[in-house]
Order: structure tokens, then sequence, then C-alpha cells
């Protein structure tokens, strides 16, 4: 038997539509099951007691969530809510455990994907714990660019539309301090705005701006 593709092994259960800003899991929730994301973008974030929010990660389209809850039968304790309108695939855990151990290469891609995320959750530490709000936003811009970006002639577009909210709550810094930086890059004519999305006009130089070199 040809073995099932991920997209095909999830797709049997058809697909969910949520709206841009829809809650899809909440903390403490139990979840009914595996998500793969189809078409859009996911951000998982956690909830302080003053009801500050703090995203932790961004999920785009082959992704799967909650993952803890799905490999270790953990709690979830994050909150999941559509950025974008998005298609999503459920299966039931069970289901989803038995279909990776029985496939090793995607059993090997997934925990390829979990370490490119602690990567970049390694990286966003280092600068809310020693860099300023200018190196924060340019390395989250950067990380950003080089997980979604997409390239454009000399450019990369970022397609996912992330508002100075988006971004201040990704670095737990306030949005009015992210537009004063996003201003300082825009004036260096490192990134643009196209319509909602952000364009990298030049990703070395975000780099180096970013310390991400240091």
């Amino acid at each position: 038997m040809i073995p099932l593709t991920v997209e095909e092994f999830f797709a049997r259960s058809g697909v969910t539509h949520y709206k841009k800003g829809e809650t899809i899991l909440r903390g403490g929730d139990q979840p009914q099951g595996v998500f793969y994301i189809k078409k859009g973008y996911v951000r998982l974030y956690s909830l302080s007691k003053e009801g500050e929010e703090l995203t932790l990660i961004i999920f785009k389209p082959g992704d799967f969530f909650p993952m803890i809850w799905a490999i270790n039968n953990t709690s979830n304790m994050y909150y999941l809510e559509s950025m974008t309108p998005v298609e999503v695939y459920r299966a039931p855990r069970d289901e989803f455990v038995s279909y990776i151990k029985g496939e090793p290469e995607v059993l090997f891609e997934l925990t390829g994907r979990i370490l490119v995320r602690l990567g970049g959750l390694l990286q966003r530490m280092e600068h809310l714990a020693f860099g300023n709000a200018y190196d924060k936003v340019a390395s989250i811009l950067f990380i950003c660019a080089e997980r979604f970006g997409t390239s454009s002639g000399k450019n990369i577009v970022i397609p996912l539309p992330l508002t100075h909210r988006d971004i201040a709550s990704l670095l737990g810094i306030t949005r009015e301090t992210v537009s004063i930086e996003i201003k300082k890059l825009a004036e260096k004519k490192i990134i643009n705005y196209k319509g909602k999305h952000i364009i990298v006009e030049d990703l070395a130089r975000l780099r180096q701006e970013s310390s991400l070199d240091d």
C-alpha cells in the first residue's frame, strides 16, 4: 500500500473554516484533535492575569498543532487564534500518533520543524533579555522574512499581514514602540509596505540591524 502524505492523512476528516480573529482553541480546553493548516496563518499565544497577550509561535500552511498535547498528551495551556481566514483539517490524536510512528520520514520532518521553531524562540528570548526595542523589531522581521517570506525580484514579501499590534505581541513591547522602530527601518529603506504586507528590501542589512550576527 502506498503511504498517505501528511495532507492526504488529514484531508480524510474534511475541512473546517475559521474567520480572521476567530479563536480556534482556548487555554485549558481539551483539544478535539490535531489540526493541520491547509490555508492561512494561526498564532499561538499566552495570556497573563492582566489580560496581556504574548505571541509565541505563528503557524503557516502545512503546520500542525497543538503538538505538545499531541505527542505528550499534556494539557494545552495556550490560545490559538486565526490571523487570516483559515482552513484546517482535524484528525483524532490516537490516529495521528499511530500515523507518525509508522512514517519515519514524516516524524523526521516534524522534528525538524520543531527545532526550527525552537531556534526562533531562542533568538527571540535573547533579544527580549538583551536587545533594545530597535534590535527586537528588526530581529522579528528578519525571522518572519526567513520563515514566511517569498521572493519578489530583489525583495522579500512577508505574506502574513503583520500589524504593529501583532509585532508588539510577539516581542512583549508596546504597539507605539513598534511603530517608532518600524518607521526607522523604513527611513533606512530596509523595509517598506505594500498594502498590509511588509516588504524587506535589504535582507542582509535587516540581519545586521537586528544584531543577530553579533
